[in-house]
């Protein structure tokens, strides 16, 4: 009796936590159900403008809610307990994501794994994230346009807060069918506008990329001693590496101490035996080093050189089996000075590199890579070119949040001074 008394209690209006989390359960559920039958939901069949239309009934679907603002159910749709669960079951989403090793291929896969079944994989494609993601955003607009008809000035912060989060989702969701990546290689003086698609076919793009130069900027090598016959590193499974540097000129290398006389960052062999600083494409790493057994006390000396495409590598020969060696130098800094040129006339200068990409229309441009065996006499530079027309109504989501929340701390504070100013009015 008693049981049959709480689960009656339990659906009974007004609906609160105990309804929601039982709902989102039970829409997660489904997901789960639809992702075993039919397989992963494929974002790109929302392309444009499939996607505006798709919003364009939401936003239809929000507002008319308003109209049946007393609607029990749409109270509780439109409430704090449906929304929050609805949130905080997508961030549970986001962590398994997070945690679980994603695969971007859509292609269905046999497996004996439960949780790749589940689509946890493929989180963003999977059919429990999606029903999940489209029940917050129309519980998040129907409690915004809820709120929006009994209009208060002093909610600004409220507003401006939710909506933010509103276009966030909304813009970040339905504009990943608009998102377009692709890899372009440009060679040095040319102009490039053409890409391969996923399907190994070329495609012209509405944007070019003309490479006036690339450079790059690299770390000083490092010396160690290798096997002359095998070119294995020593000692073996350990070994041994001076980080060529000139305000530290000595360092240890399988027994042999080394003192580096002189380093020429960019140079030039001028005889069979040594060189000079020519600052040029071809130039490479050279150090002069003297080499001393730490227990016979005898003395090697000479230039060691790594080499490159333009010139040859140098060693020098310590033992019979063994020689010193230097490494091939790690980028520190590489740059691609360009130019962006666009259908509608816009032109663009600027130097790209890792971190700092080129924003122009709804396009970003990444340095991507380069001739990783040639380095610094690359040919060519490699760009990633990522198309989101969506991405403004991101920043601008984030924006309205930043405003909203400066807003709520504001009023709260203005709200609790008054509050304490009340408190001492009584005492007195």
């Amino acid at each position: 009796m008693d049981r049959d008394k709480a689960k009656h209690t339990m659906w009974q209006h007004p609906w609160g936590y105990p309804e929601s989390v039982a709902i989102v359960i039970g829409i997660v559920i489904v997901g789960f159900l639809l992702q075993l039958t039919i397989g992963s939901f494929n974002f790109y069949f929302l392309t444009s403008p499939v996607n505006l239309i798709i919003v364009s009934i939401i936003v239809l679907l929000c507002s008319l809610s308003t109209f049946f603002f007393k609607n029990k159910f749409v109270q509780w749709f439109s409430g704090v307990s449906f929304s929050v669960t609805l949130i905080l079951t997508l961030l549970a989403l986001c962590i398994i994501m997070g945690l679980t090793p994603q695969n971007p291929q859509l292609t269905p896969h046999e497996t004996h794994n439960v949780f790749i079944r589940l689509g946890f994989d493929q989180m963003t494609h999977s059919w429990a994230f999606i029903l999940v993601y489209f029940a917050t955003v129309l519980s998040l607009g129907s409690l915004i346009a809820r709120r929006l008809r009994v209009f208060n000035i002093r909610d600004y912060g409220f507003y401006m807060n939710h909506l933010g989060l509103w276009v966030v989702f909304v813009a970040t969701g339905f504009g990943y069918a608009d998102m377009e990546r692709y890899i372009m290689h440009v060679s040095e003086g040319s102009t490039e506008w053409r890409v391969y698609d996923h399907e190994g076919n070329v495609k012209e793009l509405p944007i070019a990329i003309q490479l006036n130069d690339f450079d790059m900027e690299e770390y000083p090598p490092k010396l160690t001693v290798i096997d002359r016959q095998t070119g294995e590193p020593q000692p073996v499974g350990k070994a041994d590496y001076y980080q060529i540097d000139t305000k530290s000129r000595d360092g240890l290398l399988f027994g042999w101490n080394i003192y580096l006389e002189e380093y020429i960052h960019q140079a030039v062999r001028s005889s069979d035996s040594t060189y000079k600083e020519v600052p040029m494409p071809g130039a490479t790493p050279a150090a002069r080093i003297i080499a001393t057994n730490k227990k016979t006390g005898e003395q090697k000396s000479g230039w060691v050189c790594g080499g490159n495409q333009a010139q040859l590598y140098m060693t020098l020969p310590i033992e019979e089996n063994f020689t010193i060696v230097m490494t091939q130098t790690e980028p520190k800094r590489f740059v691609s000075d360009v130019v962006i040129y666009t259908p509608d006339g816009t032109t663009a200068e600027a130097l790209i590199e890792v971190n700092k990409p080129l924003q122009i229309g709804s396009w970003s441009v990444y340095q991507y890579g380069y001739d990783n065996a040639a380095g610094r006499l690359s040919s060519y530079s490699s760009f990633e070119l990522v198309y989101d027309p969506w991405k403004n109504g991101v920043y601008l989501g984030f924006l309205l949040i930043a405003i909203g929340t400066v807003a709520m701390i504001w009023n709260g504070k203005a709200i609790r001074k008054k509050y304490e100013q009340k408190n001492k009015l009584k005492q007195n």
